[in-house]
């Protein structure tokens, strides 16, 4: 078996303002409850190298793995993988952004493999990761509409 997961989430904000907020991977840990650090490794046109770090885990475990993202602008994706893949045998993620009515629907899919010595079963981290992403991505709305109410309140006021 291989894991595989979509979530989307409706976001009532400008693309911009999603594209920005979600692509500023230093300032993850501001955005994602789950992360305790993003440090940039390396910066190359599209492509951002960079490590994140968990809280620690009920355990006392702290994770940590480095990631390359590829973001697209101009057709609003985003291709990521782990470069070191800790459990699993590969991670890939895609982020796709598309301007609707509401605002802005993110979508989030991924494609992984646990490894054999895994402690946990990809049916197991399909539904933890299905979890995790609804938790997320809900708290990423709440911020960037919080972001985009500021920055229409400060239009406003400009007025």
């Amino acid at each position: 078996m291989v894991g595989h997961t979509q979530n989307e989430i409706t976001i009532a904000a400008p693309v911009d303002l999603v594209w920005d907020m979600t692509n500023d991977v230093a300032n993850w840990p501001q955005l994602f409850s789950e992360y305790a650090s993003a440090e940039i490794l390396s910066q190359e046109g599209n492509t951002t190298t960079f490590r994140l770090t968990m809280h620690p885990d009920e355990n006392g475990k702290v994770w940590s793995w480095v990631s390359e993202r590829d973001a697209d602008r101009e057709h609003l994706s985003v291709e990521a993988r782990r470069v070191e893949t800790g459990p699993f045998a590969y991670m890939n993620i895609r982020w796709e952004y598309e301007e609707v009515p509401e605002g802005t629907r993110m979508v989030w899919t991924q494609d992984f493999s646990m490894k054999p010595d895994a402690p946990v079963d990809d049916e197991w981290m399909t539904d933890n990761i299905n979890k995790n992403s609804k938790v997320q991505m809900a708290l990423i709305r709440d911020k960037i509409q919080q972001a985009a109410a500021g920055q229409r309140s400060a239009a406003a006021l400009a007025d």
